[in-house]
């Protein structure tokens, strides 16, 4: 079985809930009451994406880069 690495980006909402998503993979998203649930939740709904668009001859996507940038605001 191939194995995938993917950027996942995490934020914290109003009510502490952990959210994940895979930018690579557009919709991929999930959540968590802790960080480490939302990993797991997030590695969860990557592993569906990918078998989901294999079913359908889809291609999966891979990261070209990943950095960050700075702003003065």
């Amino acid at each position: 079985m191939p194995k995938y690495r993917f950027t996942i980006l995490m934020e914290r909402d109003e009510d502490g809930v952990y959210v994940a998503s895979c930018p690579a993979l557009q919709g991929c998203h999930s959540q968590g009451d802790t960080y480490e649930q939302a990993v797991e939740n997030i590695r969860d709904a990557i592993k569906l994406h990918i078998e989901s668009r294999l079913s359908l001859g889809e291609p999966i996507p891979f990261e070209v880069a990943v950095d960050e940038v700075e702003v003065s605001a």
